[in-house]
């Protein structure tokens, strides 16, 4: 196993033999799994747990992709689930979209994919009762087993099983996502989705969330991932309805921290780990993603899409405000229920849920003042405050208040 070459037609026969099924149905996955096993075998570098670890995810996706026709074809009333006006969280890593999105998910009217429920979104087998169900509990397992080999992952990125996932889970099942870019170096993979575009990677998260809401029920949708800011022409001709939320905040807290979390994601799969490569990716794909948020935002103040922009410093400096801003602005109602059950999370929960970290960008070749005019016309465009200015004024450490929450980069 460990040296056998991953190859597209054995991985696909080895799905098709555990769960017992051959339709994958209409999702063109073909083409983007052959380039992805590609720059596995030829420019990830990866150990022999790496590449146990991506048969298992590849393996894993192409069994749900089974399971999902197959559930359709018992059921095809599944895909006349409506997906009404979701809300989509946007803004480079690290600025506290994760945090919002999981303070979101406190108001019982709103509705995230959890982690258990993107890795395996229907039941192995059969249950008996509804309170059997054994996923919540075999994702709590693995994500301990993975955290054994990458302790510093939960003050870089909390991870749960019954916390609120990205979209990169479910459009990686379409072998579509940023998630693979993150977590291996597969760069010629990457050049390939960019070219290619995301549009199928969206019908398919369409109808992943048909299948959670068929089974659970309906509700207002809170969704979030890096891959949206590339992807919104695609993201809003299959949800012309949604909904947008841009959450901005100072680059450089950005970058350094999402450099570690690229080199802590990539270290056990990869032999080899480049810091200086991963700088150098990092700086390039924000700033064109920081670029895009503005010619996002200038294109759509001309259109009747909905964009509701949060600075970062306002949403940690009081939670419960910056929610009750954006709730006016849908027009939602805020109720008592989903206020309590908000303010309970911000009181219980120190930074967000992650560790106090602090990581430089000379780790990772890159310098700072280059790196501010870099992002400067970013920083500009959203009126957004140097944190490092802020900081150097007010050092003095504050009284924890209510309604008050910290969240690291």
């Amino acid at each position: 196993m460990f040296r056998q070459p991953l190859l597209p037609e054995a991985l696909i026969a080895l799905a098709q033999q555990r769960t017992g099924l051959t339709d994958f149905g209409e999702w063109p996955f073909q083409e983007p799994f052959a380039v992805l096993l590609k720059a596995y075998e030829k420019e990830a570098g990866l150990t022999a747990f790496g590449r146990i670890g991506v048969r298992w995810d590849m393996v894993r996706f192409l069994s749900n992709l089974l399971r999902l026709r197959a559930e359709e074809r018992t059921d095809p009333s599944i895909i006349d689930e409506q997906i009404e006006a979701p809300i989509f969280l946007l803004g480079l890593p690290r600025s506290g979209t994760t945090f919002l999105h999981n303070l979101l998910a406190q108001d019982p009217a709103n509705l995230t994919p959890l982690a258990w429920q993107t890795i395996y979104p229907y039941p192995l087998r059969i249950r008996d009762r509804a309170d059997s169900d054994p996923r919540p509990r075999m994702v709590a397992r693995q994500f301990a087993a993975f955290l054994r080999i990458a302790p510093e992952l939960p003050s870089l990125h909390p991870l749960e099983a019954s916390g609120s996932q990205e979209c990169i889970e479910i459009t990686g099942q379409v072998m579509r996502s940023m998630r693979f870019d993150t977590t291996h170096y597969v760069p010629s993979y990457q050049r390939w989705l960019d070219a290619e575009g995301h549009l199928e990677a969206y019908r398919f998260h369409k109808r992943f969330l048909q299948h959670l809401q068929h089974q659970n029920s309906s509700g207002r949708w809170v969704l979030k991932s890096p891959d949206h800011i590339f992807a919104v022409n695609a993201l809003l001709e299959v949800y012309p309805d949604a909904r947008l939320v841009f959450v901005h905040r100072d680059p450089l807290r950005v970058l350094s921290s999402v450099a570690r979390l690229t080199e802590v994601l990539r270290e056990p799969f990869a032999r080899r780990v480049d810091r200086l490569q991963i700088g150098q990716q990092v700086s390039e794909r924000w700033r064109y993603g920081a670029n895009l948020l503005i010619e996002t935002s200038l294109k759509l103040s001309r259109s009747s899409v909905r964009i509701f922009h949060l600075n970062y410093r306002s949403l940690v400096r009081d939670p419960l405000a910056a929610i009750a801003a954006l709730y006016r602005y849908f027009g939602f109602t805020l109720s008592p229920e989903a206020d309590s059950c908000m303010q309970h999370f911000v009181t219980t929960q120190p930074r967000g849920g992650y560790g106090r970290n602090n990581y430089h960008l000379e780790n990772y070749g890159l310098n700072r003042e280059q790196e501010r005019r870099r992002y400067q016309d970013y920083m500009s465009f959203f009126r957004i405050e140097s944190e490092d200015t802020v900081d150097s004024i007010s050092r003095r450490p504050e009284k924890r208040m209510l309604g008050t929450a910290t969240v690291d980069s």
